[in-house]
């Protein structure tokens, strides 16, 4: 299976892992199953951070660190995702998680959220 982050996850994960539940955790640890994080997400907590909307427990730049020694995979902003983001009903109106929506409708992986608009639309969740 293939995972996608949303923001909040990867968050949750690498500074309050309480927050995610145990059988989350284990299909992210689960050799058969890939995880991934678009690159928007590193953009908004970074945006977030420096405006002062977000407060990471570590430096944002010790999140960067953190993240890569993990195995989750970063996805870059492909067009294919922005084209699809022009394809989306306006039911959610942060650019960012519409990103992350069109990113796993095109890849067709299943986002990790507990955010409640996201299933919303035609794409795979679980929290």
């Amino acid at each position: 299976m293939r995972y996608l982050l949303d923001t909040h996850t990867i968050i949750w994960l690498l500074e309050d892992p309480s927050k995610v539940s145990a059988p989350i955790k284990e299909k992210l640890k689960s050799p058969d199953n890939s995880v991934y994080l678009s690159s928007v997400s590193l953009w908004e907590i970074a945006i977030k951070n420096s405006l002062g909307k977000l407060d990471l427990q570590e430096s944002f730049e010790r999140l960067l660190s953190d993240l890569s020694s993990t195995d989750i995979i970063i996805l870059q902003i492909e067009n294919e995702y922005l084209k699809a983001v022009n394809t989306l009903p306006y039911i959610h109106g942060d650019p960012f998680d519409r990103l992350i929506i069109s990113t796993a409708i095109v890849e067709d992986m299943t986002i990790i959220t507990k955010d409640d608009n996201i299933p919303k639309y035609s794409v795979q969740c679980i929290w």
